[in-house]
Formats: structure tokens, C-alpha cells, sequence
């Protein structure tokens, strides 16, 4: 006899994110964390919020769309993240070489940044993000309650484990 009871939605949780942001790199960590908690009961999505004292953080995020449409989108972010100082140093040269040591179609990624093709997608996630109140990253949202981690991640991945244990409890 199978079980049929309906398994229960994901709880989402958006990280808006930035892939030239030291602090987005330290919130990795924690994202890991998370993942190995909740597992498949926590749906972990990056949304985009380049910050302009970053030159390269526009085209980073374009280049992490590229790398969701390739199927490789977390670990294209976690590399690029944990090495955002040559990020600093190189730029669009580094996104397409991350791309090859992956083992993806680094051409692809070199034609997406100079064609534009995910541009709506970051400029999306940018507008969203400026519209509920992102201000810097990492920021999180989670169950409607945004927590700013662009100023202290000190408690952050605590609140978001009391939320989503909430939310997975059904008393939200």
C-alpha cells in the first residue's frame, strides 16, 4: 500500500544576491546550511540585485542565468561567489572561463553577455527587489518577512530556521 498523503509545498526562500558581493560569498555558508537542513522542503532561489559599486555584477548575473539555462545555475553562483576577488580583477573574462572549468558551453556564455539575452530577467528580479524594499545584499525573503543581511548576517540563518519551521509546520 503506498502512502497518498499530498506532500506539502516548499517554502521558498529568495536570496537577493549579488555575485561580485563579499557578503553574498559569507551567506553561502549559511545557504549550504540551510539546503542540508530543509532539503527539497526548501525551495532556495537567487534573485538579482547588482549593486552599482560593482562593475561586474550586472554582467555576473546575466551569466548565472546562462549557467540556469545550461543547468548548472548553483554551482556556476557558488564559483563565481567564492571568487569574487578575480571577478574584481578580470570581469567578463572570468564569468566565461568559470563557465569552461565547469564543463559548460563557455561560448554560449561569452555570445549571452555580449547579445543581452537575459537582461529582462535581471532587470525583473532588480525592479522586484527596489519595489519590496531590498536596499543591499544579501537580503532574504522568506514567508512575506524580508531580513536585510547586507549590514549583519549575525541571527539571519536562525530567523529564516524559525520560519520556515513554522511554515513546514503548517502554522504560518
Amino acid at each position: 500500500m503506498s502512502d497518498s498523503s499530498p506532500v506539502p509545498p516548499a517554502v521558498v526562500l529568495d536570496v537577493w544576491c549579488e555575485l561580485q558581493c563579499p557578503d553574498c560569498r559569507s551567506a553561502l555558508d549559511d545557504i549550504r546550511a540551510l539546503r542540508a537542513r530543509y532539503g527539497d522542503r526548501l525551495d532556495v532561489r537567487l534573485r538579482h540585485f547588482p549593486l552599482e559599486k560593482h562593475k561586474h555584477a550586472f554582467a555576473a548575473a546575466q551569466a548565472a542565468e546562462e549557467a540556469t539555462e545550461q543547468g548548472r545555475a548553483w554551482p556556476y553562483i557558488e564559483a563565481v561567489l567564492g571568487r569574487v576577488e578575480e571577478l574584481d580583477r578580470a570581469g567578463e573574462p572570468f564569468l566565461v572561463e568559470v563557465a569552461r572549468e565547469l564543463g559548460l558551453d563557455a561560448e554560449e556564455f561569452d555570445t549571452a553577455l555580449i547579445d543581452g539575452r537575459h537582461i529582462l530577467i535581471v532587470d525583473a528580479d532588480q525592479a522586484e527587489g527596489k519595489a519590496i524594499g531590498v536596499t543591499g545584499t544579501p537580503t532574504y525573503v522568506i514567508g512575506g518577512e524580508r531580513l536585510d543581511g547586507g549590514k549583519s548576517q549575525a541571527g539571519l540563518r536562525e530567523r529564516i530556521e524559525e520560519i520556515a519551521d513554522r511554515l513546514l509546520a503548517g502554522d504560518a
